[in-house]
C-alpha cells in the first residue's frame, strides 16, 4: 500500500526534531481535493455559500456587499446574524421555511427558486436558485445547514417576460367576445406583472365600432379588473373620461411608466374623480400601456404595483409596450367579430315579423334566441300569416349556413312564403312552389362568382321548413313538412306528443314530393312549433330534449298560460345558456269561431238561385244585428252568386262569417280562377269583379278540393 509521509519540524527543545504523518495515498488525495473545493467555493462569490448552525443563523458566507444582487451598501449578514435580519419579511419566511425542513428531515432542496430581496433594498427584485444540505457530526446530529444559490434574477425576469408576452399572444387564439378577452388580459398581467390591473376600452367597441376620439369628450368604459380591488377606484362598469388630452399617456404610441407616485399624488389631491381613475392608496408605481391595433386607439391598460414589490421602470415599460400590441391586435379581432355578429344578429331581427300575434284562430307568440357566437348566427326564422276566412298559418324553418349571407337567404325565403302563402295555397302544394324556387335560387348562387373557393356561408338549398294551415271554422290543421322536425300537439286533457306528418326532403335537394297530413284539433291545443338547435346538446341526446320540450308544453297546457309566458318557460328550462346556435321558437294556443258565428247555404245553378241568396243574407244579417251592411252584401252576393252560375254551374255555396270582418264566401265547382279587368265603355259586361273590389276591403280566390272560393270582407260597423 502506498502512503504518503508528512514529515514536520518540530521546535521548542522537547528533544523531538520532527513529527512524521503516514496518511494512505488515496486518503490523503481525497483530502486534498475536499480541502481545495471548500477553498474554491470560499474563495469565489459567483455562487454563494452560507453555513448556518442549526438556528439558522448565519455561520459563515463567501458573499461579500455588493456581489450577487445586494447594492454596494447592504450587507449579505454578519455572523450570528438570522435570516429575517437580512432579507424581507416575506421572503426570509419562505428561505426559513425550505432550511428548517433540510434541517429537521435531512432531504436536500436542490435548484429551489425563491424570492430573496434585502431589507436594505426591498424594491430591487432578486430571485435565487437555492440548493441546500443538512451538516452532520459523526453520530449523525444536525451541526447546521449548508446552502448554495445562485442569483438567477436576470433569467427569471426574462422568462416572466416571455411568459407574459406568450400569455398576450395566446389571447389571440382565445375568446372572440371582447369582454372576455380583456378579462384575459387583466388576468396575464396580475400577479404575474403588477398586483392591480384595469382594462378601459372605448364604448364602441364595445359593440363593434370604431374607437370614437377621446379628446371631444367620447368616454371610456372600464370593462375588466383584475386583484384585490380597492374602493377607491373606479369598479367595472364605471366611465371614464380623458380630460387633458395633450398630457395624456395613452395618446403615445409606448407605454409609460411611473415608479414615483408623489408628483401624480399631489396633482391629484383636490380631484376625487381623477384620484379614482387612476390613484389607489396602496400604490407605489403606476404603468400606462395604450392598447392599439391597425392604426386605432381602443384604450388603455392601467397597472399598479403596491407594498415592497420592485416599481415599475423602463424594461417594464418596454414590456408593457410589446404586451399591448398584441393584446391590441387581440381586442380588435374581438371587436370586429363583435361587429360581424351584431350585423348578423340585426339583420335577422329586422326580417322577423313582432314576437305576438292575435287572430281569430288562434294566439301566437315568436322567440328568437341569437347564438353566443356569429358562426352560431344561421337564418331561423318564423311566421304568423293570416289567411282569408279566418284561417291562420303558422312557418317555421331554417336556412342553411350562419351569419349575414345566411340571414339574407332566410328574408328571401321568407318573403317567398308570404307571397305563396298569399294565394291560398295547400300547404303541400306551397312548398313544392317553394321547392321550385330554392332550386332556381341555388342554381343561380352556383352560377354566379364568388370570392371564396370554400362552401357559401348562407344558401337556400338544403333549408327546412314546416308550414301549417289551421281553420277555426271547422277546428282542422293541415301540416306538410320540407326536412323539419313536426311540431309537438298538446291538446287539453291528453297526453303530449308529436304533430302527424309526413316528412318531405330538404327544399332544393329533390325526391319525394311533399304531402300534408289533416288533424283536427280541440280548442285551447298547444301546438310548439321548433328548430331542431333547440334539441342539440352536447350531454343530453335529442330524445331526452324533446322529452323535456313535451313535459314543458304540456305543463304550460294545464297551467293554461298565454304562449309568450310558455315559450319563455321552455327556453328559460332548455336554454339556461346563450346557446351554441340560434335556436327558434313558436307557441300556438288554437281557438274556434264563437257558436253562431257562421251561416252557411247551398243552391242549385238556377236563375232564382241569385235571389234566394239574396234573401237568406237579408235575414241573417239582420239576425245579427248587421242590417248596415245588407245592401253592399247584397250585391257581392248577387254579382258572385251569378257569375258562378254563369260560367261554373251547381251546386254553389254561399257562407257568411261573422268575426273581426263580414267575411262572404261563394263556391264552385270550376277551377278556373276570376280575373280583374278593366272593361271598356261599350262592354255589355266585364265589370262584377271591379264591383267585388270596390265593395269590399279585401276580396280573393283559393282552389279547394271541389273547385275554388271566392271571398270577399267587409269592414263591420262601429258600435
Amino acid at each position: 500500500m502506498k502512503v504518503r509521509l508528512d514529515v514536520l519540524p518540530l521546535g521548542g527543545g522537547l528533544g523531538a526534531q520532527c513529527l512524521v504523518l503516514a496518511v494512505p495515498e488515496a486518503v490523503a488525495t481525497d483530502r486534498e481535493q475536499d480541502q481545495a473545493l471548500v477553498r474554491a467555493l470560499s474563495g469565489q462569490t459567483a455562487i454563494g455559500l452560507v453555513l448556518h448552525d442549526p438556528d439558522l443563523r448565519i455561520v459563515r458566507s463567501n458573499q461579500f456587499p455588493g456581489v450577487v444582487g445586494p447594492p454596494v451598501d447592504a450587507e449579505v449578514g454578519p455572523p450570528g446574524a438570522a435570516i429575517d435580519e437580512v432579507l424581507v419579511p416575506q421572503d426570509a419566511a419562505a428561505v426559513e421555511e425550505q432550511l428548517r425542513r433540510v434541517a429537521q428531515t435531512g432531504v436536500p432542496v436542490i435548484g429551489q427558486v425563491l424570492q430573496a430581496r434585502y431589507r436594505k433594498a426591498p424594491e430591487q427584485e432578486r430571485v435565487i436558485s437555492l440548493s441546500a444540505l443538512r451538516l452532520e457530526d459523526g453520530d449523525g446530529r444536525c451541526t447546521g445547514v449548508a446552502v448554495l444559490f445562485s442569483d438567477v434574477t436576470e433569467r427569471h425576469q426574462e422568462r416572466r417576460r416571455q411568459a407574459l408576452v406568450n400569455g398576450a399572444e395566446k389571447l389571440l387564439l382565445g375568446s372572440l367576445d371582447i369582454v372576455a378577452t380583456a378579462e384575459g388580459l387583466a388576468g396575464v398581467l396580475v400577479p404575474e406583472y403588477a398586483d392591480l390591473a384595469a382594462i378601459d376600452l372605448a364604448e364602441a367597441t364595445l359593440v363593434g365600432g370604431e374607437p370614437d376620439d377621446f379628446s371631444l369628450g367620447a368616454p371610456l368604459q372600464r370593462v375588466a379588473a383584475a386583484g384585490a380591488w380597492p374602493a377607491e377606484l373606479l369598479p367595472v362598469g364605471a366611465l371614464v373620461r380623458v380630460r387633458d388630452p395633450e398630457r395624456e399617456p395613452i395618446y403615445r404610441r409606448s407605454a409609460v411608466a411611473l415608479s414615483d407616485l408623489s408628483e401624480l399624488r399631489a396633482e391629484l389631491a383636490y380631484d376625487t374623480e381623477g384620484r379614482r381613475q387612476v390613484l389607489p392608496d396602496a400604490a407605489t408605481s403606476l404603468l400606462m400601456m395604450p392598447l392599439r391595433a391597425r392604426g386605432r386607439l381602443l384604450g388603455a391598460a392601467m397597472l399598479w404595483r403596491c407594498g415592497a414589490r420592485a416599481r415599475f421602470d423602463r424594461d417594464d415599460a418596454e414590456l408593457g409596450t410589446q404586451i399591448g400590441a398584441r393584446a391590441g391586435i387581440s381586442l380588435d379581432n374581438a371587436r370586429r367579430y363583435t361587429r360581424e355578429r351584431r350585423t348578423a344578429e340585426i339583420l335577422q331581427r329586422s326580417l322577423l315579423p313582432q314576437a305576438d300575434a292575435q287572430v281569430s284562430a288562434a294566439d301566437a307568440a315568436g322567440t328568437y334566441v341569437p347564438a353566443g357566437t356569429a358562426t352560431g348566427i344561421g337564418g331561423t326564422w318564423f311566421d304568423v300569416i293570416p289567411l282569408s276566412s279566418c284561417r291562420v298559418a303558422f312557418v317555421v324553418g331554417d336556412a342553411v349556413g350562419h351569419g349575414v349571407e345566411a340571414a339574407a337567404a332566410m328574408g328571401r325565403l321568407r318573403t317567398a312564403v308570404q307571397t305563396l302563402s298569399d294565394m291560398d295555397l295547400p300547404p303541400e302544394e306551397l312548398l313544392t312552389h317553394l321547392d321550385d324556387l330554392v332550386t332556381r335560387l341555388s342554381q343561380a348562387e352556383q352560377a354566379a362568382p364568388f370570392p371564396s373557393a370554400g362552401p357559401r356561408p348562407g344558401s337556400v338549398l338544403g333549408s327546412t321548413c314546416v308550414y301549417a294551415v289551421y281553420d277555426p271554422i271547422t277546428g282542422l290543421c293541415t301540416i306538410a313538412s320540407a326536412g323539419h322536425p313536426p311540431p309537438v300537439l298538446s291538446a287539453p286533457g291528453q297526453p303530449t306528443c308529436l304533430a302527424q306528418t309526413k316528412p318531405g326532403p330538404p327544399l332544393g335537394v329533390g325526391g319525394l314530393p311533399f304531402e300534408s297530413v289533416e288533424q283536427a284539433m280541440t280548442p285551447g291545443t298547444l301546438l310548439a312549433f321548433y328548430t331542431d338547435t333547440l334539441l342539440a346538446h352536447r350531454e343530453e341526446g335529442t330524445e331526452e330534449r324533446l322529452r323535456q320540450l313535451r313535459d314543458q308544453v304540456q305543463a304550460a297546457t294545464r297551467e293554461d298560460g298565454t304562449p309568450a309566458r310558455t315559450g319563455h318557460a321552455v327556453l328559460r328550462h332548455l336554454l339556461p345558456q346563450a346557446p351554441e346556435n340560434e335556436v327558434t321558437l313558436l307557441i300556438a294556443r288554437l281557438r274556434t269561431l264563437p257558436a253562431g258565428s257562421t251561416a252557411t247555404w247551398e243552391f242549385p245553378a238556377t236563375p232564382e238561385a241569385a235571389g234566394r241568396a239574396r234573401d237568406a243574407v237579408t235575414i241573417q244579417l239582420t239576425a245579427w244585428q248587421l242590417d248596415e251592411l245588407a245592401f253592399t252584401t247584397e250585391l257581392l252576393v248577387s254579382e258572385l252568386v251569378t257569375n258562378s252560375i254563369r260560367y261554373a254551374g251547381g251546386p254553389v255555396g254561399l257562407r257568411l262569417i261573422r268575426d273581426q270582418a263580414l267575411i262572404c264566401e261563394v263556391s264552385d265547382p270550376s277551377q278556373t280562377q276570376p280575373r280583374l279587368r278593366r272593361a271598356l265603355v261599350t262592354d255589355e259586361g266585364g265589370r262584377g269583379l271591379f264591383l267585388v273590389a270596390q265593395l269590399s276591403q279585401r276580396w280573393g280566390s283559393r282552389y279547394t278540393r271541389h273547385g275554388k272560393t271566392i271571398w270577399a270582407e267587409q269592414p263591420l260597423p262601429a258600435r
